[in-house]
């Protein structure tokens, strides 16, 4: 069976904005020993996380220097302690009173740092879609592709819409409330797992009941022990345990696409492969371990070799995509983009994703990648170790 790496750690902080230094040791001491507790036990970890509430909501009336001062100052105490990643939550721009203008912050605070996160809220069940928030998003988007080296800038930063507070993954995640712990898996290998091991027993083609059925159980086996362990060390912590996020996240060659594929109903992008989506999102809301964030099918085409080959081939489009996050998924992330696409393309494709999100009342994010001097038809040129090159389309 395929032992599938700890993704994330995500330690949900109650603090309130302003963090001192003493808070951020503290956390970044808290992660550390719960790292080393889950190595002891014979798990790989990837990375462990800090979320902290809506820096924009506790610090409202800051000035925008005043904020850009603390956020270098949080930077220089995250680099002394080690932690690399710190997500400050959203912008609530669903709510009316909420100031745009704050949006327009958002690359300054992230082209000045490398371990900071931020997001953008443009709709909620209780606000609804604030379309007028979607445009300064998309200039957001655009400044922080050709200010930051490479665009990576937009690797930190994310539209949502409907995400709630407590998902371990980045950059959507944000916290409410106690503090508390949240586990993410790499888990494309679990799903990839059941599909080489119906194809090793000569079986017919499993149908989609049966398939939601092993994965499932092949989650739940995987991921039960690792919740377990979550479970104590919060306890130890002295905070909440928030959750397993499920999603079977991807990276590089250990690709959720592969998985997919793997099943026999075709390529991506092929029919078919909608209907096994569902099927394979079904396994993950249907688990009876205690749950958090998304659960469904990460699609991110800029982190999944097999799924950027599928991009380069045609196979999918952003359209594809959208149409996968009706079933399943966690929206548009990692979607590469000519550099001259307009701020006004942008706005639409993340009015497509809120508008979705919206109706369907289910958390969508949208990681949008402009990559500066390509055009489409050529191929992206990303010296990142976290991101697999495609073509532009």
């Amino acid at each position: 069976m395929y032992n599938s790496p700890v993704r994330t750690i995500t330690l949900g902080l109650e603090d309130a904005h302003p963090l001192n230094s003493a808070q951020i040791t503290q956390a970044a001491t808290r992660l550390e020993c719960v790292r080393g507790r889950f190595s002891d036990a014979g798990y790989e970890v990837q990375t462990v996380r800090l979320s902290t509430r809506p820096i924009f909501d506790d610090l409202a009336d800051w000035s925008a220097r005043q904020l850009l001062d603390y956020a270098r100052d949080l930077q220089h105490t995250l680099t002394e302690v080690g932690l690399g990643y710190c997500s400050l939550g959203p912008a609530q721009a669903a709510r009316p009173g909420f100031p745009l203008a704050r949006i327009d912050l958002i690359p300054d605070l992230l082209a000045t740092t490398s371990s900071l996160n931020l997001t953008v809220q443009l709709a909620d069940q209780e606000h609804g879609l604030r379309q007028e928030a979607a445009l300064p998003t998309a200039r957001a988007i655009l400044r922080l592709a050709h200010e930051t080296a490479e665009g990576f800038g937009n690797f930190n930063f994310a539209a949502l819409a409907c995400v709630a507070p407590g998902t371990p993954f980045f950059p959507a995640a944000y916290h409410s409330g106690p503090s508390s712990l949240a586990l993410g898996l790499q888990g494309a290998g679990i799903v990839k797992s059941v599909a080489d091991a119906w194809r090793a027993t000569g079986e017919p083609r499993l149908s989609l009941a049966q398939i939601s059925a092993r994965v499932q159980q092949a989650l739940e086996e995987q991921a039960r022990p690792v919740v377990e362990l979550g479970q104590t060390l919060a306890r130890e912590a002295g905070a909440q345990f928030g959750g397993i996020d499920l999603s079977p996240a991807p990276m590089g060659e250990d690709s959720i696409v592969a998985a997919i594929e793997a099943f026999g109903y075709g390529k991506l992008g092929q029919y078919g492969t909608l209907a096994l989506a569902a099927a394979l999102t079904r396994a993950l809301k249907s688990s009876r371990l205690p749950t958090c964030g998304y659960c469904g099918l990460m699609l991110p085409v800029l982190e999944d070799a097999q799924l950027g080959q599928r991009w380069s081939e045609g196979q999918v489009s952003a359209h594809e995509l959208l149409l996968y996050s009706t079933v399943c998924g966690t929206g548009l992330d990692t979607i590469p983009l000519p550099g001259e696409s307009s701020a006004e393309t942008i706005e639409h494709l993340l009015l497509d994703v809120a508008t979705l999100a919206w109706r369907l009342n289910k958390p969508l994010s949208a990681r949008i990648f402009p990559v500066p001097g390509k055009r489409a038809g050529e191929s992206t040129t990303f010296s990142s170790p976290y991101l697999t090159n495609t073509l532009l389309r």
